[in-house]
């Protein structure tokens, strides 16, 4: 919700759209979206135009991706609004995309979440994540009233926003009706809140069970007159969990720095122990890190990351964990590095993470690699895969493939023109540290 500015469209996209491949070579180029170009990382992967902006208006914004492993398919969602404002927001959409043997993708055409919402509230903020154990897929957004600002709420400190859930149990194709959440999760906390929100993006489900839904919740640490003191207000990002795969949710402490919209990933070091990694949006020119040794209830000294660059106003990015590889193959500064090129040495798991890299505003979309996410400093240089206006975006992972995936709101002249899927490897994204780190000596 906050200071997103742009907006999306749906391409009307034949029934069947394909993406053979991951590279210009291998890959078919159609739209807008679709062409590749040169960074100076190589060249940029092909992206497939899932939302496009529309001649009327309707703008498509806030993307985010799930990959279902049984089932080979991606779900990839976004906010349909009328305008490119955050307050005509409408309802949210999703296309499925079906994963073939040859590695092309079928994608659906787009269709509208018609239960995933409130009466007289505007639909915002799709955050889903999947329980395997119950293989129930869970959808979770907000509902904001009418078309109350953030910035309203802020200034009133009159919370007019709803905690929801959808689910589904048949991968997506159908969905429940809409659970208000809101006095049962947050309860007398929202007291304290002029207003909140989810993800946006994915949530993660941990190896103990437990499910994380990244939240932030603008806190109000003083009132006169019933008002908020001005410029006292701000974010701070925490966690919604289920102990009970789903049938109860919780909210866990706030982190003690401003922090925004945000996303975390588990981190399994090589004795076994979970950590779980929070990466939140901030306006303080880098993004905000933490740590929880407690499955998300309350996460330590969070700090800021020197690597990981943010726009002025900030911007949502998104963060994904992954098994670190035994080998890496042509990767020749972490084989300097370590002789041959071994296991990361102080975890079993590392991260990625994806923002737009430039410092001064909403372009060149990075993916940043970490292989000692235990470390404040482990973040290499990003691969670009987008040159040009870049927005939000949220990451997959397909450990069958060992590839990536990826949502990216993107365009020519503006971010908001539309919302691309594009795909590539952890080689892809190692093969450009290495480019790098041989020019820098």
């Amino acid at each position: 919700m906050s200071c997103r500015g742009c907006c999306n469209k749906i391409t009307e996209l034949s029934e069947n759209v394909h993406v053979c491949g991951i590279f210009p070579s291998q890959a078919l180029s159609s739209t807008m979206g679709n062409r590749s170009s040169k960074s100076d990382g190589g060249e940029e992967p092909v992206k497939t135009t899932l939302f496009e902006r529309e001649p009327s208006g309707i703008t498509y914004r806030i993307p985010a991706l799930l990959y279902l492993r049984h089932s080979h398919t991606f779900l990839a969602f976004a906010e349909k609004r009328s305008s490119r404002s955050d307050h005509d927001a409408k309802v949210l959409v999703m296309r499925r995309g079906l994963l073939k043997e040859d590695g092309s993708i079928q994608w659906s055409s787009s269709q509208e979440l018609l239960t995933a919402c409130l009466p007289d509230h505007r639909t915002m903020n799709p955050c889903p994540v999947y329980e395997k154990h119950s293989k129930t897929l869970f959808l979770f957004f907000i509902c904001v009233w009418r078309n109350v600002t953030e910035g309203r709420q802020i200034i009133t400190g009159k919370n007019k926003t709803r905690l929801c859930c959808v689910s589904s149990t048949d991968d997506g194709q159908t969905w429940s009706q809409a659970t208000d959440l809101t006095e049962s999760v947050i309860g007398e906390a929202a007291l304290k809140w002029a207003t909140f929100g989810v993800g946006p993006g994915h949530g993660i489900q941990l190896e103990n069970g437990r499910l994380i839904i990244p939240a932030y919740a603008y806190y109000v640490p003083y009132r006169c007159c019933s008002y908020p003191i001005p410029f006292t207000v701000y974010p701070r990002a925490l966690s919604l969990y289920s102990e009970d795969f789903g049938q109860t949710w919780h909210i866990g402490k706030m982190l003690q720095r401003k922090s925004c919209e945000c996303e975390m990933a588990e981190i399994i070091d090589h004795e076994g122990r979970s950590h779980l990694y929070c990466n939140a949006r901030h306006s303080g020119g880098h993004r905000c890190e933490a740590l929880s040794e407690n499955s998300g209830v309350y996460f330590d000294k969070p700090h800021m990351a020197p690597e990981l660059v943010e726009q002025p106003k900030g911007c949502q990015g998104s963060v994904i964990g992954f098994p670190a590889p035994e080998f890496v193959p042509n990767d020749d500064a972490e084989s300097k590095a370590c002789g041959t090129s071994l296991l990361s040495p102080d975890t079993q798991t590392w991260l990625l993470f994806m923002h737009p890299t430039n410092k001064s505003c909403r372009r060149d979309m990075g993916v940043y690699l970490n292989r000692s996410p235990l470390h404040s400093s482990g973040w290499d240089r990003p691969r670009i895969i987008h040159t040009g206006p870049s927005g939000y975006s949220d990451l997959a992972y397909n450990v069958d493939k060992d590839q990536f995936s990826c949502l990216m709101e993107c365009g020519r002249e503006s971010e908001l023109e539309q919302i691309a899927f594009t795909s590539f490897s952890l080689n892809d994204v190692m093969q450009t540290g290495s480019k790098k780190d041989k020019k820098m000596r």
